[in-house]
């Protein structure tokens, strides 16, 4: 019996195996167009990075993505617009991305709390 037993249970696995292997696949391609176009949009702002920052910004900017990413996208996608719009005429230096970035930094509101 015992025997029978381990049989049904190493075919039960292998029916599990192969469903999520099926689910998988089916769920594949979706996932590998999502991942395939998020790369794509990567390169192309790493593109626009490029053109409208001096190598010194650029570094700057990495350094502070290991902190706060989310900043950090959100200053590239304000740098393409105003790059697509043509307001960029010439590489953002590294001293010029400091000045923008304590213009950014510089709107968060303080939030003060008194005990009584």
């Amino acid at each position: 019996m015992s025997d029978i037993e381990e049989l049904r249970r190493k075919r039960l696995e292998e029916l599990q195996q192969q469903a999520a292997q099926q689910a998988a696949q089916q769920q594949s391609p979706d996932a590998a167009e999502q991942e395939r176009m998020r790369r794509e949009v990567e390169a192309q702002k790493k593109q626009v990075m490029m053109q409208i920052l001096t190598p010194e910004a650029r570094s700057r900017l990495a350094n502070i993505r290991l902190t706060r990413p989310e900043y950090v996208d959100q200053i590239e996608l304000q740098l393409i617009q105003l790059a697509q719009m043509g307001r960029i005429k010439s590489k953002i230096t590294d001293e010029q991305l400091k000045v923008l970035l304590k213009k950014l930094a510089g709107q968060k509101r303080d939030i003060n709390i008194t005990f009584k």
